[in-house]
């Protein structure tokens, strides 16, 4: 009896091109996380009708626009090990369907406490959706272009978040805001669609799954068809299935420091992301730039993400360093600040809004893909919804933080320079990561 072919997936991935097959599944998942910068962003817009229309006041908008904030941090959390447990594909499917029905839901609400409890629910779909779309596109990419890749498709949430803009701007004056709820809850319906006859599940799941032959040769066979791939080989990956409760493994095998700075890093950079994300077009109106003005301003912020993520994408992974995204934090605090010194002046606040939104969020896409890279497949999901579950609670903190800032001066240039603090303690921690693992992982370039 002749012994079977065994085949490394991760190598076998590695050493092919990058074909149709994996910028499908890429694209799959950066539909379902465009919802995610679509519903991001387009609740700063609506935060002055939705006001207006119900009689909330400002300080009651901190809380509404953080509880789906607080949604997404449980949701990350909680769907990150289930997706390390049954798979990537069925938990982005669940997630994508649940914030669409409840951002439809949230469409009929006519009081504050119904508005907050469906913004809460959507929050849990929409966290739990964003981890396992990163680790399932990283898992696809072969590593030399894993990191842009995973760049690459999180450009969705930023292109999200820019058209969450310019719908929100023409909807809420023709139909109201309940019109941005309607449009943001359809388009996961259709994600979740293609999602489930077109998206396959992790290869490397699946073998350290087991038994599971047949779908991962069908799998390897569409992403390299000509390389004769059969059911009747032995699949291995250069990784273990996890054993035991799979929290505790991000602090194993000399994870825990890294670990721990990966959460500074992500709470410190989505407190300043949402604070920007909730009052950016609220503090411009403020200083006398019109609002439809700052509107548009404000969704630069998003095109200078995808620019930031597009640029940043083939450094990292020429690099794979931590410095460089510690050079990258450096550079949000400077421009941040500046967006405090740029008054009404609108060619300097277009200016500074492109160039904080190609740091901030170049930033933000830069740490997931390191993250996807250092947490091994068992626990990858773990690791980054963890991460982003923990950066949450600063997405959440943010806008909370500038309704009290602003409720305490007037003074737009201090509020700005106050959150220029934030990644600078991130600028720290990145540094402080990358000789830990210079050190400590030495396979891992920094």
């Amino acid at each position: 009896m002749s012994k079977a072919t065994v085949l490394d997936v991760g190598r076998f991935i590695d050493e092919q091109p990058l074909g149709p097959y994996q910028l499908l599944t890429a694209a799959i998942c950066s539909a379902i996380v465009f919802g995610d910068g679509f519903d991001a962003q387009s609740m700063g817009f609506i935060a002055p009708a939705l006001a207006a229309s119900l009689h909330i006041s400002r300080n009651a908008m901190g809380p509404l626009i953080s509880s789906s904030l607080f949604g997404m941090m449980i949701g990350a959390l909680v769907f990150g090990p289930l997706a390390d447990r049954f798979g990537r594909k069925p938990i982005l499917i669940i997630c994508c369907l649940l914030f669409g029905l409840l951002s439809l839901l949230t469409a009929t609400a006519t009081t504050f406490r119904e508005i907050f409890i469906f913004r809460l629910l959507t929050g849990f779909g929409l966290g739990g959706a964003m981890p396992n779309a990163i680790a399932l596109t990283a898992e696809y990419a072969p590593k030399r272009l894993r990191s842009t890749m995973v760049m690459v498709m999180f450009c969705g949430f930023t292109i999200g978040g820019a058209v969450g803009g310019f719908v929100a701007a023409n909807l809420i004056a023709r139909f109201g805001w309940q019109s941005v709820f309607v449009a943001g809850g359809i388009w996961p319906g259709i994600a979740a669609a293609i999602a489930i006859v077109r998206l396959p599940e992790s290869i490397r799941f699946l073998v350290l799954k087991r038994g599971q032959e047949r779908r991962v040769a069908l799998y390897l066979s569409r992403i390299a068809p000509k390389a004769g791939i059969s059911s009747d080989m032995a699949f291995e990956a250069e990784e273990n299935p996890a054993g035991g409760f799979v929290l505790k493994q991000l602090f194993s095998d000399g994870r825990m420091a890294v670990t721990l700075l990966l959460w500074v890093m992500f709470f410190m950079n989505l407190l300043n992301l949402y604070f920007l994300n909730g009052w950016l077009p609220t503090v411009m109106s403020a200083v006398g730039v019109k609002v439809q003005t700052a509107i548009l301003i404000s969704t630069l912020l998003q095109i200078g993400g995808v620019a930031g993520a597009l640029t940043l994408g083939r450094i990292i992974d020429r690099k794979l360093s931590f410095r460089v995204l510690a050079c990258t934090y450096f550079g949000s605090s400077v421009c941040i600040f500046l967006i405090g010194g740029a008054g009404a002046s609108v060619p300097l606040l277009t200016a500074a809004v492109f160039a904080t939104g190609f740091t901030v969020l170049g930033s933000q896409t830069s740490s997931n893909a390191l993250t996807a890279s250092f947490y091994p497949t068992a626990i990858r999901s773990t690791g980054l919804g963890w991460a982003l579950g923990i950066g949450r609670i600063g997405s959440i903190l943010g806008p909370i933080l500038g309704g009290m800032l602003l409720a305490v001066t007037p003074d737009t240039r201090r509020v700005f320079w106050v959150v220029s603090i934030p990644p600078l303690i991130a600028t720290i921690a990145a540094f402080i990561a990358a000789s830990i693992i210079r050190k400590t992982f030495p396979q891992n370039r920094t």
